[in-house]
C-alpha cells in the first residue's frame, strides 16, 4: 500500500514537472513562430518554417537566416530578396522575345533572372539542403518560371498560328509524346537509372548538337535541306514585297481527329498520375492510348509557300518522347531540344521551328503548372510573376512579329549561340561541379 502512494506521489511530481516544462517549450516555439512569420506569408510559407522549428537542426538555420527585423521580401519572408516589379518586367520582356523568336531557351532565361539577378535561388540555399523552406522557395522559383514560359507559349502559338507559321498536328504530336513521357519514364525507371551524374556529357552533346547546327548552314549541309532552303527564301521574299500573308502552313492530308483524342488522353494520364494516382494503372492505359492514336493518324502533308513537306504522325511522337526521357533523367527543361528535331529531323525552316515548339511547350507547361499548384499547393509571389507576365506578353507579341525580318540564316545563329551557353553550362556543372555562366 505504501509503494501505491509513493507512486503515485512520484507520478504527481513528475507531471508538476514536466507539463509546464512542456507547456512552456510549446510557448517558446510558437513564440519563435511568431515572430519569424508575417501576415505576408502565404499558408505554405508559414507551414514550412513551423516545420522547420520542430526540428532542432533546422530551427537553428531558421533563425540565422530569417530576421524578423528585416522587412518582408520574396513571399514574405523578413530579409529575403525584393525583386521590384519593374525589374522583372524588363527581363520578361527578353525572356518572351528570345523564345518567341527561336521557339527554346525561355525556362533557362526565366531561371537566369529568378535564380541569379534576382538572387531568389542563393537565398534558398542559405536554409541547406532538405529544409523545407528551401524546398518551398526552390518550387516558387520553378512554378515561377513555368508561368513566364507558359504564356509565352500560349501567345507565341497563337501569333504564329495566325500567321500560318505553326504546323499544328506535327506540334501536337511532339506534345503527345513527350507529356506522356514527362511522367512515364521517370516512373518507370525509379531508382534503376539517374543520368544527373553524366550532365557534363550531355553538355559535350550540346555541343557537338551546336556543330552539327553549323554544318547544316554550310553548303553541303544546305543540300540536304532543299525544301526547307526553298521554302525559307520564298517566304523572305514574300516579306520583303510585304505579301505573306495567305501563303502559310496549309494542311493538305492527314486525319486530326486522332489528333486531338490522342492529346486529350496524355494530358488527362499525366494528370491522373500526378493529382490522383490510385489506381496507377488508369494514367498507363491513358498514355499508351494516346500515343497510340498517333499511328492512326497516318502521314501528314503540308505546305509552306508553295513548297510541300511531310511526315508520319509516329515520328514526332517518338521524339517527343525521347525528349522528355532526357530531359526528366537530367532534370533540366526540353525546349531547346525540340528546335534541332523541328530542323533535323522534320526538316523544317526556321521560320516554322519557334512557333511549332513554343506549341509543344505550351502544353507541357499546362500540366506542369497544374499539378504543382493544384495537387503539390506551390506558391508564387504574384506581384512579381504578375508584372513578369506582362513583360513576357510584351515580348511573345514583339518576337513573331520581328522573326519574319530576321534571315533564316541568323536565326539559326542566334540558336546556337544559345547552345553553346547551354553547353557551357552543363559541361563544367557536370565537371567542375558548379556552372561558369549564370545560373551558377
Amino acid at each position: 500500500m505504501r509503494k501505491t502512494r509513493l507512486a503515485v506521489i512520484a507520478m504527481l511530481l513528475a507531471a508538476f514537472i514536466l507539463v509546464p516544462a512542456a507547456g512552456a517549450l510549446a510557448a517558446d516555439t510558437a513564440s519563435e513562430s511568431a515572430t519569424l512569420v508575417t501576415d505576408q506569408m502565404p499558408g505554405k510559407i508559414k507551414a514550412a518554417i513551423e516545420k522547420s522549428l520542430g526540428d532542432e537542426k533546422l530551427a537553428a538555420k531558421t533563425k540565422a537566416v530569417i530576421d524578423p527585423k528585416k522587412e518582408a521580401g520574396y513571399l514574405g519572408i523578413p530579409g529575403a530578396p525584393s525583386p521590384t516589379w519593374w525589374y522583372g518586367l524588363l527581363w520578361a520582356i527578353w525572356v518572351g522575345w528570345i523564345f518567341s523568336t527561336v521557339g527554346a531557351f525561355g525556362g533557362i532565361m526565366a531561371g537566369v533572372g529568378h535564380i541569379t539577378i534576382f538572387g531568389l535561388a542563393d537565398y534558398a540555399k542559405e536554409f541547406g539542403k532538405g529544409h523545407p523552406v528551401n524546398k518551398a522557395i526552390t518550387d516558387s522559383i520553378r512554378v515561377s518560371n513555368q508561368w513566364l514560359v507558359g504564356l509565352s507559349g500560349l501567345i507565341s502559338s497563337i501569333n504564329y498560328y495566325k500567321m500560318g507559321r505553326l504546323v499544328l498536328p506535327l506540334g501536337a504530336c511532339l506534345a503527345i509524346g513527350g507529356v506522356g513521357g514527362s511522367w512515364m519514364v521517370p516512373e518507370l525507371t525509379a531508382g534503376k537509372i539517374s543520368l544527373k551524374a553524366y550532365i557534363g556529357y550531355f553538355g559535350i552533346i550540346v555541343f557537338i548538337l551546336g556543330g552539327f547546327l553549323i554544318y547544316e548552314m554550310s553548303p553541303k549541309g544546305q543540300a540536304g535541306k532543299k525544301a526547307a532552303k526553298a521554302a525559307a527564301a520564298a517566304f523572305e521574299k514574300a516579306t520583303k514585297e510585304g505579301n505573306a500573308a495567305e501563303q502559310g502552313v496549309k494542311i493538305v492530308e492527314g486525319n486530326q481527329t486522332f489528333m486531338w483524342i490522342a492529346l486529350v488522353l496524355v494530358v488527362a494520364s499525366a494528370l491522373w498520375f500526378n493529382l490522383i494516382k490510385t489506381p496507377m494503372w488508369v494514367a498507363y492505359i491513358l498514355a499508351i492510348a494516346g500515343w497510340s492514336m498517333t499511328f492512326l493518324m497516318g502521314t501528314i502533308r503540308f505546305t509552306f509557300f508553295g513548297v510541300e513537306f511531310k511526315f508520319k504522325a509516329f515520328i514526332p511522337m517518338i521524339g517527343g518522347l525521347f525528349i522528355a526521357a532526357i530531359a526528366s533523367f537530367l532534370g533540366i527543361g526540353g525546349g531547346f531540344l525540340f528546335v534541332p528535331f523541328l530542323t533535323s529531323v522534320a526538316g523544317l525552316p526556321m521560320f516554322l521551328v519557334a512557333g511549332t515548339s513554343a506549341l509543344c511547350v505550351l502544353v507541357g507547361m499546362i500540366v506542369s503548372i497544374f499539378s504543382y499548384m493544384v495537387g503539390k499547393g506551390v506558391v508564387v509571389q504574384w506581384s512579381l510573376v504578375g508584372a513578369e507576365l506582362i513583360g513576357i506578353f510584351i515580348g511573345s507579341m514583339i518576337g513573331p512579329r520581328t522573326s519574319k525580318f530576321i534571315p533564316d540564316k541568323w536565326l539559326k545563329i542566334i540558336f546556337i549561340v544559345l547552345a553553346f551557353y547551354v553547353g557551357i553550362r552543363y559541361t563544367s556543372k557536370g565537371f567542375l561541379g558548379y556552372s561558369l555562366v549564370p545560373p551558377f
